[in-house]
């Protein structure tokens, strides 16, 4: 059985995978703070995109961007904030969201660009 650490990982490479096949690129992965944890940070054209990547083998509990509660994105926020702060930088933001199922095996990706906004 593979750790959730590995399929966090697992996930979040296949996400990187899928972003860059869209013209992304990848700024920094994995941005820790006493906020939280940013899993990847994209450069779209002149957006900084901070991307939250949730996996799923099911739905049972809801679907993986479902998982992305208000208390989540406030985190995310926080994180963020931090991150632009510490780098002195002011560009254009949005924030997305890579949802992967995977049942059976095969992987749906569905990923929702501007997915919330700062309140």
């Amino acid at each position: 059985m593979i750790s959730r650490v590995a399929q966090g990982a697992n996930a979040e490479d296949l996400a990187l995978r899928y972003l860059e096949a869209q013209g992304l690129a990848l700024v920094m992965r994995n941005f820790r703070c006493r906020a939280g944890e940013l899993d990847l940070i994209m450069r779209d054209g002149e957006y900084l995109v901070f991307v939250e990547v949730r996996s799923r083998g099911y739905t049972r509990y809801g679907a993986p961007a479902e998982s992305v509660t208000h208390a989540k994105q406030q985190k995310l926020l926080r994180a963020a904030a931090f991150y632009l702060q510490r780098q002195c930088l002011e560009p254009p933001c949005r924030f997305d969201v890579v949802a992967i199922l995977r049942p059976g095996g095969e992987s749906r990706i569905e990923w929702i660009q501007d997915a919330f906004q700062l309140n």
